[in-house]
C-alpha cells in the first residue's frame, strides 16, 4: 500500500529510528534499518583496549603486571581516546594457562591484587567515562577449581556430572581429538579409572554444558559480575561449550585427529547463548563478544543477528588462519586474498550483525610484524594497519602495546618462552624429527609470547614494566620502541592512533557507513569506500614496501585529504602513486 509521505512521522526512541503510519489505525512502528544501515548502539561507537594485565605494568616489583599497575596507567588509556576497557583474565588460577585455567571466578589472582584493588579500578574506569568489560571463560576450568575436586573424587559424586567423563577404549582414549595445545584431548584419571575431555591444556577440564545446573552456575556467576557494575563480557572460546552428541572420532580411531567439527558450533550452541541471554544478559545495556575458532559467516550471522538475541560480535579467526606472514615468509598468502576474507565478512554482516576489527591479540603475533615491515618501514605500515582497523565497518580493537608498534620477539632459546601452546608444539615437532634450531625458528614468528612481552614504557631497566626480574623477557628493542619516547612526538605511532580514533569517532560514516571494495584483485593496495548519506569516503592503503599506482573511476570525485600516515596534503586521482605502506583517507 502506498502511504503519502507526508502521513509519516519519524520518530526516534532508544537510539532507533521509527516511521509511524497516520493511516494505520494501531499505529504500527516499523524498523527502518535502512535509514543508517543498522541501529545505533554505543558499543558499535566504541573502541576497545585490549589489556593483558601480566604484562601491562607492576607496581610492587615481583615481575607480574597487576590491577594497580592498571589504574597507575588509566588516564594514559584514556588519553588514547578509547571507551571500552576488556581486561584479560584476573581470576584466582594456579597459572597453568596464564588465567584462562580459572580455580574461582568470584576472586581475584594475588598476583594481582585483591577485590577490592578490582573494585577501585572499576570505579576508575567509570570516573573516567569509560566501561570494563570482563573474560569470561566457561569452556573449561582449573583442575583445582572446586567443582573438578569434588567431580574427580568419585564416580557418584555430585559433581561429576559437571564434567565430560568417558571409559577409554581398551588401552585408548574415548576418541581420537586432538588437543588445541598438542597431543590427546583427554587424560587418564586414575582415581575413577575414566578420561575427561580438555580441549586444551590437561588442567583445563572441559565444561559438561549438557547439564542444566552447569548452565545455571555459570549464569549466577555472570549475574554476579554484572551486578558488581561491569559493562559486559568478552566471552573465551564460546563457541565451543556444544559438542556433537557420543563425542564420535574422526576418521581412524586408531590416529589422532583434529576433531573440531564435532565441537566447534555444536548442535546446541544457539540455545545454550538464547539461554545465557534470558539468564544473564537480558534488560542490561552491556557489550558482548564471543571469540569463536571456526565460525563461519553464515554461523556468524545467527551468533550477532539482533533479532536472535545472542551476542553483539564474534572473533573470526579466518584472517588469521590464513598464515599472512608477510615478506615471503609464507609464499601462498596475497593481498587479494586478504582483501577477499575481510570482503565476504563486511558484506555477510551489514544486514543485522556486526563486526569486531582487529589484527592481533593476546594469542596472536604482532601484527606489524606479521602484516606490516617491522624494519625500515616499521612506523608506516605500523600507522597503516591501524587505519584499516578504524576505518572498516565493526568495532575496532587495540591491543596493549600496538599503539607504539609493538612487535614480535625472537628469544634465543625455547627455555625462554613461557607460552605453554609454543612449548608443547615444539617438543611434537622435535620429536617428529625437526632440528631444535628449526622449529625455534618457526616459532619466532608464530608464539603467543610474540604478544605477551611486557610492555615498554620508556627505556629504562626493564622498560618501566617493573623494578624486579620481569616473568617473560623485555623485547629487546624497548630502548627504541616506548611511550615515553612517542608521547611527545606528532608524528609517532602514539600520536597516529589518537588521531584515528579521533577520526572514527567524529564521522559517523566510519561507524555505519556502507562499505564497497574496490578492485579486488590489486596485488599491492587495499582500496574501498565508505558512504553514508552524502559523506563519502575512500580509504587507500599501500600493503607494500614499493610505490604503488591505483586508478579508478569511483575516485574522480575525491580530492580532500582528510588523514594521511604520511603527511600528503594533495590528491589527484589521475595520477595517483602511493608511498610504501601508505595511507590516505580522502573526502
Amino acid at each position: 500500500m502506498h502511504i503519502p509521505l507526508l502521513l509519516w512521522q519519524i520518530t526516534f526512541e532508544n537510539d532507533n529510528i521509527f516511521v509511524e503510519s497516520g493511516e494505520s489505525p494501531n499505529k504500527n512502528k516499523i524498523i527502518l534499518e535502512k535509514v543508517i544501515g543498522l541501529h545505533k548502539r554505543w558499543w558499535k561507537e566504541a573502541t576497545v583496549y585490549q589489556i593483558y594485565p601480566r604484562s601491562f605494568r607492576d607496581t610492587n616489583g615481583d615481575g607480574i603486571g597487576d590491577i594497580p599497575g592498571i589504574i597507575e596507567k588509566l588516564d594514559y588509556i584514556r588519553g588514547l581516546g578509547v571507551d571500552v576497557i576488556w581486561l584479560c583474565p584476573v581470576y584466582r588460577s594456579p597459572n597453568d594457562d596464564n588465567g584462562y585455567d580459572i580455580s574461582d571466578y568470584r576472586s581475584i589472582m594475588p598476583d594481582f591484587g585483591t577485590m577490592a584493588d578490582w573494585e577501585k579500578l572499576l570505579e576508575g574506569v567509570h570516573q573516567r567515562g569509560m566501561r570494563l568489560i570482563m573474560d569470561l571463560v566457561v569452556n573449561h576450568t582449573s583442575d583445582e577449581h572446586a567443582w573438578f575436586v569434588e567431580s574427580r573424587s568419585s564416580k557418584d559424586n555430585p559433581y561429576r556430572d559437571y564434567y565430560i567423563w568417558r571409559k577409554g577404549e581398551g588401552d585408548r582414549p574415548p576418541n581420537n581429538w586432538t588437543s588445541f595445545f598438542a597431543g590427546s584431548s583427554w587424560q587418564y584419571d586414575e582415581v575413577t579409572g575414566e578420561y575427561y575431555l580438555h580441549l586444551f591444556s590437561r588442567k583445563q577440564p572441559d565444561l559438561n554444558w549438557e547439564n542444566p545446573a552447569v548452565r545455571r552456575e555459570v549464569y549466577d556467576m555472570m549475574n554476579w559480575w554484572l551486578d558488581k557494575g561491569i559493562d559486559g563480557f568478552r566471552m573465551d572460546v564460546v563457541n565451543l561449550i556444544s559438542k556433537v552428541p557420543g563425542l564420535p572420532s574422526v576418521g581412524d580411531p586408531n590416529v589422532l585427529n583434529w576433531g573440531g567439527a564435532n565441537f566447534m558450533n555444536g548442535p546446541r550452541i544457539h540455545e545454550f547463548l538464547k539461554e545465557m541471554n534470558r539468564e544473564a544478559l537480558a534488560g542490561r545495556d552491556v557489550m558482548t563478544v564471543g571469540e569463536m575458532p571456526g565460525v563461519t559467516v553464515e554461523e556468524a550471522q545467527r551468533y550477532t543477528g539482533e533479532a536472535e538475541n545472542e551476542l553483539n560480535m564474534v572473533f573470526q579467526f579466518e584472517l588469521m588462519e590464513c598464515e599472512s606472514y608477510w615478506g615471503g615468509r609464507n609464499v601462498n598468502w596475497s593481498l587479494p586474498a586478504f582483501k577477499a576474507i575481510v570482503d565476504k565478512w563486511q558484506q555477510g554482516l551489514k544486514e543485522g550483525g556486526w563486526n569486531s576489527n582487529y589484527l592481533n591479540n593476546h594469542d596472536q603475533p604482532r601484527m606489524v610484524s606479521r602484516f606490516g615491515n617491522d624494519g625500515p618501514y616499521w612506523k608506516e605500515s605500523a600507522k597503516m594497519l591501524a587505519t584499516l582497523v578504524h576505518t572498516l565497518p565493526g568495532t575496532p580493537f587495540v591491543f596493549q602495546g600496538e599503539e607504539i608498534g609493538m612487535t614480535n620477539v625472537h628469544f634465543p632459546s625455547i627455555e625462554d618462552y613461557n607460552d605453554i601452546d609454543t612449548r608443547n608444539h615444539y617438543r611434537e615437532l622435535v620429536a617428529a624429527g625437526w632440528r631444535p634450531e628449526d622449529a625455534l625458528t618457526y616459532y619466532h614468528d608464530r608464539s603467543r609470547d610474540n604478544a605477551r612481552t611486557p610492555m615498554q614504557w620508556d627505556a629504562s631497566e626493564n622498560a618501566g614494566f617493573t623494578s624486579g626480574r620481569p616473568w617473560l623477557g623485555v623485547n629487546p628493542n624497548y630502548k627504541e620502541i616506548n611511550v615515553a619516547s612517542q608521547i611527545g612526538d606528532e608524528d609517532s605511532i602514539l600520536s597516529y592512533y589518537k588521531r584515528v580514533i579521533r577520526f572514527r569517532k567524529e564521522r559517523e560514516a566510519m561507524v555505519y557507513g556502507d562499505f564497497r571494495l574496490l578492485q579486488p584483485e590489486h596485488p599491492t593496495v587495499f582500496a574501498y569506500l565508505r558512504t553514508l548519506g552524502g559523506e563519502r569516503y575512500a580509504v587507500l592503503l599501500n600493503f607494500s614496501d614499493k610505490p604503488s599506482s591505483f586508478s579508478d573511476e569511483a575516485l574522480s570525485s575525491f580530492g580532500q585529504v582528510a588523514l594521511s600516515n604520511v603527511g600528503r596534503t594533495g590528491f589527484d586521482p589521475a595520477a595517483l602513486e602511493l608511498a610504501p605502506f601508505e595511507a590516505v583517507v580522502v573526502k
